[in-house]
């Protein structure tokens, strides 16, 4: 199975980062929270983005070939990760980009689903193959890009228990659960659940669980929801969840839920820099490329 691509979401507009605040952050990381895509803010002494961490957790997976969306003016990732379209050299990994451009009506991104199906046009020969898609924002582990890379089913996300995410409640509250079957594949995802309901949700081990926005995808069965994604009513974006339930509609047993219980660290607004950086330095010591 030729399933080494992974693509990273990049192109936001990172709206709750540059609307947020903090009191500890020096003015040089204030300035790159300001005006950076969230993954290429500075989080070691070394000056090294997060995107890096990422990248070197999908690189001890096995993944090679890197499609990172980012927006049409965005010269700073290329500065760093090679300036040509596609086909750059970084570190055994081949990276590539792809250009997630904004409808003449809008000031923002059209949202998830339509990064990765711009990507899918751009990159037509994904559509016929395996590809992974994730934030660029999270640093989801080793285990969790393997995890993804090994699962015989064509499609799959890592399903987390909410209880192991080490964020503040209310925010976790905030996430969306979703519903799997006893064999855990995808039924439904709950975007507003209600505390007194959870418990219709936990899984056969008595659990609730979230996605945080790791998928694997086959392109002869994906692409269609991918690049046919409708908008939301509520959001006025096409998201990834649109598109898998409605492939989880025509298809019912399409995408199966990987169990997992870890923390993912995440970097969504000025006060999670300073966790993140406190967890790169306990966790990545002697960080080494090799």
């Amino acid at each position: 199975m030729d399933d080494n691509k992974l693509i990273i979401l990049a192109a936001g507009a990172s709206s709750r980062m540059k609307n947020s605040k903090d009191d500890v952050l020096d003015s040089k990381t204030l300035l790159q929270a300001n005006q950076r895509t969230k993954g290429l803010i500075d989080i070691d002494n070394a000056g090294r983005p997060l995107l890096d961490f990422l990248l070197y957790n999908a690189k001890k997976a096995g993944y090679t070939n890197i499609f990172i969306v980012i927006n049409a003016k965005d010269e700073l990732i290329k500065k760093h990760y090679g300036s040509k379209l596609k086909g750059n050299s970084f570190n055994g990994l081949t990276i590539s980009y792809a250009i997630q451009h904004i409808p003449p009506d809008r000031t923002k991104p059209l949202g998830t689903a339509d990064a990765v199906a711009q990507t899918l046009q751009q990159y037509p020969e994904l559509q016929k193959q395996y590809f992974t898609v994730c934030n660029s924002d999270n640093l989801y582990s080793e285990n969790a890009f393997k995890q993804l890379i090994e699962v015989n089913e064509k499609s799959a996300f890592i399903a987390y228990n909410r209880g192991t995410l080490q964020f503040k409640s209310n925010r976790i509250n905030q996430f969306a659960l979703v519903a799997l079957d006893q064999d855990n594949y995808l039924q439904d995802i709950i975007e507003k659940p209600l505390e007194n309901d959870n418990v219709k949700y936990e899984d056969s081990q008595g659990v609730l669980r979230v996605s945080m926005n790791i998928f694997k995808f086959y392109g002869p069965l994906s692409s269609h929801y991918l690049l046919n994604c409708p908008i939301s009513e509520k959001r006025k974006e096409k998201e990834l969840p649109t598109a898998l339930l409605n492939m989880v509609n025509d298809h019912q047993y399409s995408i199966i839920g990987i169990p997992m219980s870890e923390h993912v660290p995440d970097m969504t607004s000025k006060e999670d820099i300073t966790i993140m950086r406190v967890y790169i330095q306990d966790n990545y010591p002697d960080f080494n490329w090799e």
